[in-house]
């Protein structure tokens, strides 16, 4: 029974990440982020229950993955389908734009199906983590849930933050295309990032993890949802300048 604990959490994960989908394909961006919130959150806990129990397992791995390809995989391509949907037909739209024939009247028809390059660089990502052995103590490409953050954030700012110059930005189709080309590149690129494993409590064996999380509150406390790519731009330079003084985190 004890070996099975871990593995509802990962499950609540997939569950987290369906809810999540049903939200994104309704264009309730707000909820299919909070949705991937939790997700992400039973993914952190089903990892630390596993290392506090004893009971890490193949079977685990495979259906951590495969809970991670709905939360942080389909979840985040269908919103940035939205979001290219969206920046076709000039703003933010009640209606789904996967529901609105409109939407294809404007710009390429094709185009918001670009997102969806995000849902299979995860799937791809999450295969090769899967057989790599090499990624049992970090990371090499930017994990799934934290590319996830990433394109949640952007509806988030359009919603929570009301910049008409943010806005402008976030709807521009070839600001979303970089940021789908980028996603797809940090997912499987051969970066090395260290991973929020704490194997104690010391602070001189994790100082660039206690770092990470101080930088990150502090920036969460100030910006909000516009700090999330300040966090991601942060771990990945962090991560960066920790490989070039070959500093272990």
């Amino acid at each position: 029974m004890r070996q099975h604990i871990p593995n509802f959490f990962t499950l609540l994960n997939a569950f987290s990440g369906c809810i999540a989908v049903i939200f994104a394909v309704r264009n309730e961006l707000d909820y299919a982020a909070l949705f991937v919130f939790i997700g992400i959150f039973f993914d952190f806990f089903d990892g630390l229950a596993a290392r506090a129990l004893g009971v890490q397992s193949d079977l685990g791995v495979q259906l951590d993955s495969l809970a991670d390809l709905i939360t942080s995989g389909l979840v985040p391509g269908i919103v940035m389908f939205q979001l290219l949907a969206m920046s076709q037909t000039g703003g933010w739209n009640a209606t789904s734009p996967i529901l609105d024939e409109g939407w294809s009247g404007v710009g390429p028809a094709f185009l918001p199906f670009a997102g969806f390059l995000i849902t299979l660089s995860s799937a791809f990502r999450l295969a090769r983590f899967n057989i790599d052995e090499d990624q049992l103590s970090s990371f090499i490409g930017l994990p799934t849930p934290a590319n996830a953050l990433l394109i949640l954030s952007l509806p988030l700012v359009l919603l929570f933050h009301g910049n008409d110059y943010l806005n402008s930005i976030i709807l521009n189709p070839w600001f979303l295309i970089f940021v789908t080309l980028l996603s797809t590149y940090l997912l499987n690129s051969k970066i090395r990032l260290f991973a929020l494993k704490f194997g104690n409590w010391s602070f001189k064996d994790n100082a660039l993890r206690y770092i990470f999380v101080i930088v990150s509150l502090a920036l969460i406390l100030t910006l909000k949802f516009l700090a999330i790519p300040f966090i991601v731009l942060f771990y990945l330079l962090s991560s960066l300048f920790s490989n070039i003084l070959s500093v272990k985190p």
